[in-house]
């Protein structure tokens, strides 16, 4: 007797999409109807044909729990539903169904150039329509007037709109970890949240970005960790400048120099060179400089990496070791702190653009 082969495991991970290009259709309007009222006894009936119905509109709204643009990785086509023809007696016909497109927090909608911005979706239960449906063509009992009292002509249904359009995700954080390869970001990030990124000795362990939910002195902020950047990564080298985009809407930056590296002022610089490079504004942003890895640096080599980054950053770096947890706290109370003081600025502006200030 053959015994049985064991049936193979598969296991599934959702892969990170943060690009998809899409096309969209919105539904036609449903056609008019040409009918007349035939009933015995009645001589002069009429006209009664319904009007066609509206197509459906395509809608994209921003749901919570979705964190990718998978679900657009093996489906670019959607298309709502034509508008129900009119019909007699006077009988309008039915709305198209509308198309639901569910995309996560931080989505932005371009046009088919990837430049144009249509909308930019930030806040759970936002819709935006971006592509109306047509409407509805009139029936022969709408065009009925004194003079022409039995019209034999009805509109047909307007088209629906096409377009392509891309659906671009930048995750929303409070913080972006930045830092060249092997800095320490993926360990940094496992020990201050429930995070579990991969941690490996070799570069590039991490492809792609990561979140993490950070808690300090009762206060919680968002802290997120993208793949690292070598010099080049604005011309494409490594992974290039890609994931750049998560750390946009960050409201601080905290940059992580390896302390082992042969020279902390120079790995600095080449990582703000970059960011200089992509042309967001990055570079303007809030930074907090800290020095990792400092467990594993002799007091002689610690004091000259400090006098380097310090020299390349114009400010005193804080010390830190992610994987000791030495000095964690204070960077994590600073990162906080800038936070705080970015959430306030806005919660200002807020409020006076709500009461009509006007300078």
């Amino acid at each position: 007797m053959i015994a049985a082969q064991a049936r193979p495991r598969y296991v599934f991970a959702m892969k990170f999409l943060d690009q998809a290009k899409i096309y969209i259709r919105s539904g036609d309007g449903g056609a008019g109807c040409v009918s007349f009222r035939r009933e015995k006894f009645i001589e002069f009936g009429g006209p009664n044909g319904g009007d066609g119905g509206r197509g459906g509109d395509v809608v994209v709204e921003c749901v919570d729990g979705l964190n990718t643009l998978i679900d657009y990785r093996y489906q670019q086509h959607f298309k709502a539903k034509a508008g129900i023809h009119g019909m007699g007696k006077n009988r309008a016909g039915g709305r198209g169904a509308d198309v639901v497109l569910k995309v996560p927090v931080g989505t932005q909608i371009f046009d088919e150039d990837n430049e144009t911005l249509l909308a930019d979706l930030t806040a759970v239960g936002q819709r935006v329509v971006i592509a109306k449906g047509g409407n509805g063509g009139f029936g022969n009992a709408h065009f009925k007037t004194s003079t022409n009292q039995a019209p034999r002509r009805a509109n047909p249904g307007q088209p629906g709109e096409e377009r392509t359009i891309w659906l671009r995700l930048k995750l929303i954080a409070d913080a972006g970890l930045l830092g060249l390869p092997n800095a320490g970001k993926s360990t940094f990030l496992a020990a201050v949240s429930a995070a579990k990124p991969k941690i490996a000795d070799y570069p590039f362990t991490t492809l792609h970005p990561q979140l993490g939910v950070v808690s300090i002195d009762g206060r919680e902020f968002v802290l997120a960790d993208i793949p690292g950047l070598i010099e080049g990564a604005s011309e494409g080298a490594g992974l290039g400048t890609r994931f750049l985009g998560h750390i946009e809407r960050c409201r601080v930056l905290l940059h992580l120099v390896d302390g082992t590296c042969e020279h902390a002022g120079k790995a600095y610089k080449t990582v703000r060179a970059e960011l200089a490079a992509y042309e967001h504004d990055l570079v303007d942003k809030p930074e907090i400089v800290a020095l990792n890895k400092v467990d594993a640096l002799t007091p002689e080599d610690l004091k000259q990496q400090v006098a380097r980054l310090k020299r390349a950053a114009k400010t005193t770096p804080l010390l830190l070791s992610g994987a000791t947890g030495k000095g964690v706290p204070e960077v994590l109370r600073a990162v906080l702190a800038v936070v705080d003081g970015a959430r306030t600025a806005e919660r200002n502006d807020t409020t006076v653009e709500a009461a009509g200030w006007q300078p």
